[in-house]
């Protein structure tokens, strides 16, 4: 049955999913102030709450842990503005955003070139069956999946596990794979990139353990960036992988198809909206990536079809972690259990 328009009485017209383009280009256009309000209330506490769990190590270490998993929501939001950076859409001016996204770069562990570089083959193959393997979650079909070796399988199910996905997995792709710029080996320009941003965090490190000695680093650092990675990890997982999820083969694939019906809208209680940067509504964000984080709920209030898309509560979201292989014939998200009657 379809929803009335609240302002008119009539049925919300259904476009498809190219026409939308051109719809979205008027909110595309960032605000100078308006970016450097959101920088401003995310850096500012971010760092408040660093000296302070400093300073609270003289108190209780337990009080700097906490205080240090409560600064993530800030570290969140501060990969939020990189990846907005990344985008062309915090400021206008690129290069203002290119330095300001390799500064926030060596906080939160990601060489930004590198790191725009991988994000932008991502929102150009994103539901693509034939360019997996950059910038995503590594997804099987059920066939490839049945004609693996038990062994393969076995190791296909490891990876897709809770304990190696938002595990090990956030420690490893922040801590350990972003030191090299995978992908781009033979590229020396993100060689160079990576390399400056490993030896700006290398100089921090050094500096923290010159004043601060090693309880900063195991206290604050870790733990404030562990969650976040944590969290950043859990949020791209959600934004792609749910069962009506969208993907095609290489010849039929469409991006703007894939774009609408393949990125999730998650909806988050205000304080989550905020500290994510509003990067849940993620169908908006990949029709049309110019638009600016604080602009995206105004293109929900203003497209209700929009705005009922691809809907994912908290509780609905934890489902998706039990779906691991795309169905090409239901094109539904399956998990091991539903897919075993296909596997033979």
């Amino acid at each position: 049955m379809c929803e009335l328009d609240d302002a008119s009485g009539t049925a919300p017209e259904v476009r498809a999913p190219r026409d939308w383009v051109a719809i979205l280009a008027r909110y595309r256009d960032p605000s100078t102030l308006r970016s450097s309000f959101e920088l401003a209330v995310t850096v500012g506490p971010f760092l408040f709450l660093w000296v302070l769990a400093w300073l609270s190590l003289d108190v209780s270490y337990w009080l700097s842990a906490i205080i240090s998993l409560i600064n993530a929501a800030f570290l969140v939001r501060l990969f939020a503005i990189q990846h907005d950076c990344g985008h062309g859409s915090f400021f206008k001016n690129r290069a203002v955003s290119d330095w300001l996204g390799r500064a926030i770069g060596v906080v939160t562990l990601t060489p930004y070139d590198v790191w725009r570089r991988s994000h932008a083959l991502h929102h150009s193959s994103s539901g693509n069956l034939g360019q997996r393997g950059i910038g995503d979650i590594h997804t099987l079909t059920v066939a490839e999946y049945r004609a693996l070796r038990p062994l393969s399988r076995f190791w296909y199910r490891l990876y897709r596990s809770p304990f190696v996905m938002f595990g090990l997995g956030p420690f490893y792709t922040f801590f350990l794979e972003n030191r090299l710029p995978f992908g781009y080996m033979a590229s020396f320009r993100y060689w160079v990139y990576a390399m400056a941003t490993n030896l700006a965090i290398v100089v921090a490190l050094a500096l923290i353990l010159k004043f601060g000695g090693w309880m900063p680093i195991l206290l604050i650092f870790f733990p404030t960036t562990i969650l976040a990675a944590t969290l950043g990890v859990w949020l791209f997982y959600v934004q792609h992988q749910f069962e009506t999820t969208h993907w095609d083969v290489e010849e039929d694939w469409q991006l703007h198809d894939a774009a609408l019906h393949g990125s999730s809208h998650y909806v988050l209680p205000s304080v989550l909206r905020w500290s994510s940067a509003n990067i849940g509504i993620h169908h908006v964000h990949h029709l049309n990536s110019r638009i600016p984080f604080y602009r995206l709920p105004e293109v929900l209030k203003d497209h209700k079809d929009l705005a009922e898309r691809n809907r994912m509560t908290i509780r609905q979201s934890l489902a998706s972690v039990r779906l691991h292989l795309w169905d090409e014939e239901s094109r539904r998200l399956l998990s091991f259990a539903q897919a075993k009657p296909l596997l033979g």
